[in-house]
């Protein structure tokens, strides 16, 4: 039976198995969930109870057409209605967005949510992957990621805020001026679908700017907040003429009754809402405290309801995932099947205290050898290396990023990749800084947690360098000689200016419904440092299926489909009414 489970993991797929294929294989008693990143705290029990109360009803009857529903979640989240787009799930809008959005190129960092990657490449699109750099906590610059489309020539930009698996955030005037300095790319899509769980920021949505810029789409999930992931919804906004141009591809009737029920029962709990996003947040926090306290284990800053880990030294992800499985009835992610992870990350999802203390004494046993299989982690007499089930994706990135090479952005663009026609890129850190833009208002605190630097008032500014991990005493290990590593350049500083406040949209009437805006792409933003290298020579002739930014390897051949094999695997007080599309500002 163990086998069984565990052999649904071998697969060359982006995602874990379904927990309904898990439950085929198994009796799926006991089994806690650390894999899929869902809202522990939400729907209440009382609302669940409704739902099963209906539940014939609601699965015998056709749901009222998609622009119904449409509107009843506008009315909830104070957004017009022309300017949003409801899906079956963040997965239809991001295909329908490769299909009539994205011409021949897309940019994204990696590692990120698959979909981003594998969508556009099995259209026959070209994907620029930036790689997040390890040694820097997988921090996203956005000034080196600027760079990095310029030179490639890209026509669509991603941005995840926060970012998966990483949990990476980004604040919301860095993504402003991103927006602006794109201002020529067909599109640039942020994908807010974590957003919600995030406290570095009191709002930090750009639903609004989105909606005022004409080559803009914010994504928006619902299952994920709601903890309703098999229901299969989620919403895009932008302009009217984008949010049109998607919705009128969309099916009459692609939203089901389910999501129908759900949307228009929301309204009446609000309250608990919030307050199971509160709870989130302080779970992270605690959770990010004790396994912090494990050896050898490293645990990244993370704004998700999600926390990225890497093992210790010698571990081996797909063992460390199996181990848990069969002996501890515990799912995690392991990220190996991940473009630009590898097996020795796991990403941990956010659960209540009772449960993370579970995790982390499986943890315990299996990586430290207090189980009678012995320790994941070899002993300092059996060295230090790790058989990594991707190896493929350790062996790319293992030259650039894991001593944070010096001028790995201009390497990830061409430099000496075989990337026809594309000039060097200038040493990381040494590009166009992104064009300032009016500073944000004050920024307080959030549902009682404390507040980082970051999100304290005054003006805010780009941070210099990448947060720095949370990081326990590693477990002795023998000294293995090292590499030195190159000095690298301090990045440019992003240019500050403060003007006036950007005006606020009235929380207690529906925000303005903006003009369509004509067909003929807008003057690009200006770019500082634009003429600090030549334009980039797109090769003639059709894209190429698939083709990431390193000039070699498909996602599939990424994955390890090339003949490489993976190891084997043997109450609550908190806000009084519902919160605003755009941030977590309470509505009056």
């Amino acid at each position: 039976m163990a086998d069984n489970v565990t052999s649904l993991f071998r697969s060359n797929a982006a995602h874990s198995p379904s927990m309904a294929a898990l439950a085929r294989e198994s009796d799926g008693a006991g089994l806690v969930d650390f894999c899929i990143p869902c809202n522990p705290y939400f729907p209440t029990p009382a609302m669940f109870e409704d739902m099963a109360t209906r539940l014939r009803e609601i699965i015998t009857y056709y749901p009222s057409s998609a622009d119904t529903i449409t509107a009843e979640l506008c009315s909830l989240l104070r957004l017009p209605p022309q300017c949003v787009a409801m899906g079956n799930g963040s997965t239809e809008l991001i295909t329908w967005i490769d299909h009539l959005l994205v011409r021949e190129s897309l940019a994204v960092p990696v590692p990120t949510f698959g979909r981003w990657t594998d969508q556009p490449m099995e259209t026959g699109k070209r994907v620029d992957m930036f790689p997040l750099q390890e040694s820097g906590g997988f921090a996203l610059d956005l000034a080196q990621y600027a760079e990095f489309i310029r030179a490639r020539g890209t026509k669509v930009a991603v941005i995840c805020n926060p970012n998966n698996p990483d949990g990476g955030f980004l604040h919301k005037h860095a993504i402003v001026q991103f927006m602006d300095a794109m201002a020529d790319l067909d599109l640039v899509v942020i994908d807010e679908s974590f957003l919600e769980f995030a406290d570095a920021e009191v709002e930090p949505s750009v639903v609004q700017e989105a909606m005022l810029r004409p080559n803009v789409i914010v994504l928006r999930s619902l299952g994920k907040n709601f903890g309703l992931h098999g229901i299969r919804f989620g919403y895009l906004v932008a302009n009217p003429a984008l949010a049109g141009r998607i919705r009128s591809m969309l099916p009459k009737w692609n939203l089901n009754s389910f999501a129908e029920h759900v949307v228009f029962m929301l309204k009446e709990h609000g309250t608990e809402y919030q307050q199971s996003l509160h709870q989130v947040r302080r779970d992270r926090m605690d959770m990010s405290g004790q396994l912090s306290s494990l050896p050898g284990l490293t645990v990244y800053p993370s704004q998700g309801n999600f926390l990225f880990v890497r093992l210790p030294v010698g571990a081996e992800g797909t063992v460390v995932r199996d181990r848990m499985l069969t002996e501890h009835r515990l799912l995690v992610r392991e990220c190996g099947n991940k473009i630009g992870s590898s097996s020795r990350f796991l990403r941990l999802v956010v659960r209540p205290q009772v449960d993370v203390r579970r995790l982390v004494s499986g943890l315990e046993q299996v990586l430290y050898g207090t189980s009678r299989r012995g320790a994941a982690v070899p002993e300092q007499a059996t060295g230090t290396g790790y058989s990594s089930g991707t190896a493929a994706v350790d062996r790319l990135f293992s030259e650039t990023n894991g001593a944070g090479t010096q001028g790995l952005a201009a390497q990830a663009i061409g430099a000496g990749t075989g990337a026809p026609g594309l000039p060097a890129a200038p040493a990381a850190g040494i590009g166009m800084p992104l064009p300032a833009v009016p500073s944000q208002v004050p920024m307080g605190t959030s549902g009682g947690m404390p507040m980082p630097a970051a999100a304290s008032s005054g003006p805010q500014q780009m941070p210099q360098q990448a947060p720095q991990p949370m990081q326990a005493q590693p477990v002795q290990a023998p000294p293995v000689p090292s590499p030195p590593v190159p000095q690298q350049p301090v990045p440019q500083q992003m240019p500050q200016q403060v003007s006036q406040q950007m005006p606020q949209h009235p929380l207690a009437a529906p925000a303005p419904v903006p003009a369509p805006v004509p067909a003929p792409a807008p003057m690009p933003a200006p770019m500082p440092a634009a003429a600090s290298y030549p334009s980039p020579q797109m090769p003639t002739g059709p894209t190429p299926p698939g083709v990431p930014a390193r000039g070699g390897l498909t996602a599939a051949q990424v994955r390890g489909t090339d003949g490489l094999s993976q190891a084997p695997g043997a109450g609550w007080s908190g806000a009084q009414s519902w919160p605003e599309a755009a941030g977590m500002a309470p509505l009056s």
